[in-house]
């Protein structure tokens, strides 16, 4: 894919925080690493609640009290949650503390080359059945405010090379279910911006884990000479770059974060 300067051809450029001030957010993966720091800036740039879906319940309950020790009481709400699994519970037990969401991002992710159904149940199944869930809730056509859903892929959602097939199946699929319910013709109808954001290597446990544990057996030296060459980036430049995204980027649009550089892709 080639990639095009942000907000080129003079797009509408929204003044910060026009999409976030007031809104009511759900991010799953939201206890730590990339999840943690996209729940933080969206507080920060005035989010009425952000919901921090997440399974580890002692991570998660820590980042709740830390978000509201910053920004208020009740801002921070955590839900324990699996998202292969418990998605009508979370989602019931979400809407009957805020019915109308505004915002949904699919976080939630792992690395795992030896177990192809986890990689594509939690990467991509989970990141569908959540999208249309909370489509439904935010559908102008049905009723509802309309709304932004953002999906996390990763560069390794449009990039070739020797490593990592099951996590690339699964990113890749992200980029064309999320490229295509935001096509033009469906955003008109619905009124729900989607729109999808491919991280390059970022500095997380993620990536630690990625390279030591989840990496096949022959790829081990490959992947650590990927996370040792490619130029690396904090979560907060993937946060700052989803807020962009979001209020600036239209549906159905994708976008590389790559060293801390902003990217849109053809």
């Amino acid at each position: 894919m080639k990639l095009k300067s942000p907000f080129h051809n003079n797009r509408r450029v929204v003044p910060m925080g026009a999409e976030i001030k007031n809104k009511i957010a759900v991010v799953t993966g939201g206890a730590k690493g990339i999840g943690y720091a996209i729940a933080e800036e969206f507080l920060n740039q005035g989010a009425k609640i952000v919901f921090i879906v997440d399974l580890n319940e002692n991570q998660g309950t820590e980042t709740a009290k830390t978000l509201n020790s910053k920004y208020g009481d009740a801002r921070a709400v955590f839900i324990k949650c699996d998202v292969t699994k418990d998605l009508d519970k979370a989602y019931d037990d979400i809407a009957s503390k805020c019915p109308s969401i505004d915002i949904l991002v699919n976080n939630a992710g792992v690395l795992n080359e030896h177990s192809l159904r986890k990689t594509i149940e939690t990467n991509t199944v989970a990141t569908v059945e959540w999208s249309m869930k909370f489509l439904e809730n935010m559908r102008k056509d049905k009723g509802g405010k309309g709304g932004v859903i953002l999906n996390v892929s990763s560069i390794y959602g449009y990039m070739v090379d020797e490593l990592s097939p099951f996590y690339k199946a699964s990113k890749y699929a992200v980029m064309g279910f999320s490229r295509t319910l935001g096509h033009t013709k469906n955003y008109n109808v619905t009124g729900v911006k989607v729109l999808v954001i491919c991280p390059g290597i970022t500095n997380t446990d993620f990536i630690l884990d990625m390279t030591i544990n989840e990496a096949l057996d022959f790829q081990k030296e490959g992947m650590h000479e990927l996370v040792t060459i490619w130029p690396n980036q904090e979560k907060e430049d993937v946060a700052n770059a989803a807020v962009k995204i979001l209020e600036n980027g239209p549906s159905g649009s994708a976008w590389s974060i790559i060293g801390g550089e902003l990217q849109l892709l053809d």
